[in-house]
C-alpha cells in the first residue's frame, strides 16, 4: 500500500484520494503566533507607568448615583466653563494661576485629588489640558465630576 493513499486502491494508479492530514505547517503557524503574542504582551507591560513610554492617564470616573466619591477638604475642584475659562474656588483663573494652584496643592498634600467639572459643550482638548497641568504638577489622582443619574 502506498503512503498517503486510501486503503483499497492497490491497483497501482496514482489518482487515489490523499487521506492523511499533515498538521506540521498548522503547528508551525500556531507557534509563530504564540511567539508574536508573547513578545507584544511583554512590550505592552513594559510601557506601563515605569516603562518609559508615555502611558495614558488613569482617570477615576465616579458613578452617577448617591454613592459618589465624596470630596475631601484637600481635594481641588476645577470647573471648565462652556467658553473655556477655568474656575477655581468660585473665581475665574488663568492657565498660569491654575498651574500655580496645582503646585501649591501638591506641596500641601501629594494625595490631592483633582476633580474636573466640565460643561457638556467644552471641547475634549480643554479637559485634557487641565488634566495635563495637574499631571505635570505631580497630582496623579484625577476624577471627572458628573451629575447624578437621571
Amino acid at each position: 500500500m502506498a503512503m498517503g493513499k486510501t486503503p483499497g486502491s492497490d491497483d497501482g494508479s496514482e489518482d487515489g484520494v490523499f487521506a492523511e492530514i499533515n498538521i506540521t505547517p498548522l503547528t508551525d503557524i500556531f507557534l509563530v503566533l504564540l511567539i508574536i503574542f508573547m513578545v507584544t504582551s511583554s512590550v505592552i507591560v513594559q510601557q506601563g507607568p515605569g516603562g518609559g513610554a508615555k502611558a495614558g492617564l488613569k482617570v477615576n470616573l465616579p458613578k452617577g448615583g448617591a454613592a459618589d466619591v465624596t470630596a475631601r477638604t484637600t481635594d481641588l475642584s476645577v470647573a471648565v466653563l462652556a467658553d473655556g475659562r477655568f474656575m477655581l474656588a468660585g473665581n475665574v483663573v488663568s492657565q498660569d494661576e491654575l498651574r500655580q494652584a496645582f503646585d501649591d496643592a501638591r506641596q500641601k498634600d501629594e494625595e490631592t485629588v483633582v476633580i474636573v467639572q466640565a460643561d457638556e459643550g467644552v471641547p475634549h482638548g480643554t479637559v485634557v489640558l487641565v488634566m495635563e497641568l495637574a499631571k505635570k504638577a505631580g497630582l496623579a489622582q484625577l476624577a471627572i465630576g458628573v451629575r447624578e443619574g437621571e
